[in-house]
């Protein structure tokens, strides 16, 4: 599934990671991990956990996402068509989301995000997460507490599907393969990320799967696996199996519409320099003034106008000779011979 186009070669490859992007990723996982984790290291006197820190945790998010935005763009040298396409892409995907109206996991958006997240990379891919989630919270009026953990859940599970391996070489079928098992995995595991962030203040739960505020690390976290098979897996299941079916069946389709888009936009172009060809150019000038300079110097443009006096001075003496010698015959005695020439003549 090689994408040649008109005015292309060969194909194109996911935008890469520079040591800035890498950077803000980080920093924005990290906070990430501890913003969904630190219920499970809180003591029982922190009160309901996740309970207050979601805002902290949005005013947080939003700078760190036009960071990684910015370090890409840096990184990678792209233009403001990169950031069209990126509102593009989340549009679609917020548009997509109601769609399923959350019923047993129907959720088509996640599909057409790792797909994305394959052409785009992962940094844009965690942004394209992050952002199109936002959207669909607006749009759905789902904005909540929870909201700024799901652009975080939603960024992550863009940004693997650019991490996958053979962004250059992996092509047709076997390609599919991958991004559809990387879909199954990718949505139970969205699933479970954003049980953490709910099951930590749930109430009216059996002791068996409710969450214990400074009980030990293990014990939570096995009553935790409990909560998300007895209350979860199904809707897991099924958004696993929607993001599978689409991606094996629509996905050759989307992958070569995101790529000739990407192309045309020249997401990968590389800034190219001929020095040849600029030497020459700024060299032109240059033999061009040298030229004239020569021209100059061997007819410098006065020469001809101070070699003339000098001419017809030099050329009078001569003619005013050749004038009175002339005068001179005229008036002299006539040689013998020419009145009789003269006589006969008349």
């Amino acid at each position: 599934m090689a994408d040649g186009g008109p005015g292309t070669g060969g194909t194109v490859r996911a935008i890469g990671l520079g040591p800035r992007s890498v950077a803000a990723l980080v920093l924005i996982t990290v906070i990430g991990v501890f913003a969904f984790g630190w219920p499970l290291l809180a003591d029982s006197a922190s009160g309901l956990a996740h309970s207050q820190d979601a805002p902290w945790l949005f005013a947080a998010l939003l700078p760190l996402l036009v960071a990684v935005v910015v370090a890409t763009i840096a990184d990678a040298g792209l233009d403001a068509k990169a950031v069209a396409m990126l509102g593009v892409l989340a549009a679609v995907g917020a548009a997509l989301r109601p769609l399923g109206a959350g019923t047993a996991g129907l959720e088509p958006m996640f599909f057409l995000m790792v797909l994305s997240g394959r052409v785009l990379g992962p940094g844009f891919g965690f942004v394209l997460g992050s952002v199109t989630m936002f959207a669909s919270a607006l749009l759905t009026g789902g904005v909540g507490p929870w909201m700024p953990f799901q652009m975080l859940a939603m960024g992550w599970f863009t940004m693997g599907a650019g991490l996958l391996p053979g962004a250059r070489r992996l092509r047709g079928r076997a390609e599919l393969l991958m991004l559809a098992g990387y879909g199954c995995l990718a949505a139970f595991a969205y699933g479970t990320v954003m049980n953490l962030q709910g099951w930590t203040y749930i109430g009216g739960l059996s002791s068996g799967i409710s969450f214990h505020p400074g009980a030990a690390v293990g014990a939570n976290l096995a009553r935790f696996f409990a909560y998300c098979a007895a209350t979860s897996l199904g809707w897991d299941l099924g958004r696993a199996a929607v993001t599978v079916v689409l991606t094996l069946v629509v996905g050759s389709t989307v992958l070569k519409a995101l790529r000739r888009a990407t192309r045309r936009a020249a997401f990968d172009a590389e800034a190219t320099f001929e020095a040849e060809a600029a030497f020459a150019v700024e060299a032109a000038p240059h033999a061009e003034a040298e030229a004239a300079h020569g021209v100059e110097a061997e007819t410098p443009p006065h020469a001809d106008a101070e070699a003339a006096p000098r001419v017809e001075a030099e050329a009078e003496p001569g003619v005013q000779a050749a004038s009175e010698a002339g005068q001179d015959r005229s008036s002299g005695p006539a040689r013998p011979g020419s009145a009789a020439g003269s006589t006969a003549a008349e």
